[in-house]
């Protein structure tokens, strides 16, 4: 009966927070955008060949305008802007989650380190942190790139840096707030082992700040990787990732501004959504709104 308690319980106060968070408006949209996004960029393959629409040349058709053959208009080579656009959502997809779970993994273990043991442990686990906290994410991410090479997998890595700097903090925060209460205490007088009581009866009471963080984290993600495309240190071309697409543009912002404007505003839509979500979410899960 207790077990069922609990989960009628759990299962209340999960409904309780999407109740919250489908009453926000910006969260919902943002919510709704960023599914539209996902089905896109899953469905890229299947609505256009890579090898032909999205890095296939077609000089005849050269700086063509938005129309309705070419919904985005064409580049300097003839290649269809609007697929490109909607290809490079898997890029930019796929860099700001994946750099943001791998942050999220190092965070976890170091921040649940610091936070519980303290001491000497907390001491050289924070220094590092601050360290890299305190260093620009795209500094790091260019050295690091700059040795590793510039590729898909490289991007992530280095970028997942920042992202574990930021976790870490926000986890031993949290961890250093519970370890203290009884029934954490009870657990370890119960002879769990430490590894147990971290993952069972921690971590799962840090979970609201992290949630919130990482949906914040993959727009700033996002953003970083295409300023590094930007440069010319990110996903190597011919890949249509938004941040080469600005780049490829630029050269041709007068006479074909649409080149630049578009893969703008997919990189600033799909921000503001996260962004949106993020609030949404924080609001949420905020304590103080639980009646």
């Amino acid at each position: 009966m207790e077990k069922e308690t609990k989960k009628v319980k759990k299962k209340s106060l999960a409904q309780e927070t999407w109740h919250r968070l489908i009453k926000n408006k910006g969260a919902v949209i943002g919510m709704l955008f960023l599914l539209l996004l996902v089905a896109v960029a899953l469905l890229s393959p299947y609505l256009f060949d890579y090898d032909t629409d999205v890095i296939g040349q077609n000089i005849s058709e050269r700086f063509m305008p938005p129309c309705k053959e070419h919904w985005f208009g064409t580049d300097e080579v003839g290649r269809d802007l609007f697929a490109r656009v909607m290809w490079g959502a898997r890029y930019s997809l796929a860099i700001g989650v994946g750099a943001v779970a791998l942050g999220l993994l190092v965070g976890l273990i170091t921040g649940s380190l610091a936070g519980f043991y303290g001491g000497i442990i907390d001491s050289l686990l924070m220094r590092a942190i601050d360290i890299f906290y305190s260093i620009p994410n795209i500094m790091t991410a260019v050295v690091i790139v700059s040795v590793l090479g510039t590729s898909t997998v490289n991007l992530i890595i280095a970028l997942a840096f920042s992202c574990a700097s930021s976790f870490g903090r926000i986890v031993r925060a949290q961890v250093m707030t519970i370890r203290d209460q009884e029934y954490v205490e009870s657990s370890y007088a119960m002879g769990l082992p430490t590894w147990k009581i971290i993952i069972k009866h921690i971590l799962p009471n840090c979970l609201s700040p992290i949630i919130v963080q990482v949906t914040l984290l993959i727009g700033s993600t996002i953003i970083s990787a295409s300023s590094l495309s930007f440069l010319g240190i990110g996903i190597p071309a011919p890949s249509p990732e938004w941040g080469a697409l600005l780049s490829g543009g630029r050269a041709y912002i007068r006479s074909a501004g649409y080149l630049c404007v578009i893969p703008g505003l997919a990189v600033m839509l799909t921000v503001l959504a996260l962004n949106l979500l993020g609030d949404g979410l924080r609001d949420a899960l905020d304590p103080k709104l639980k009646k």
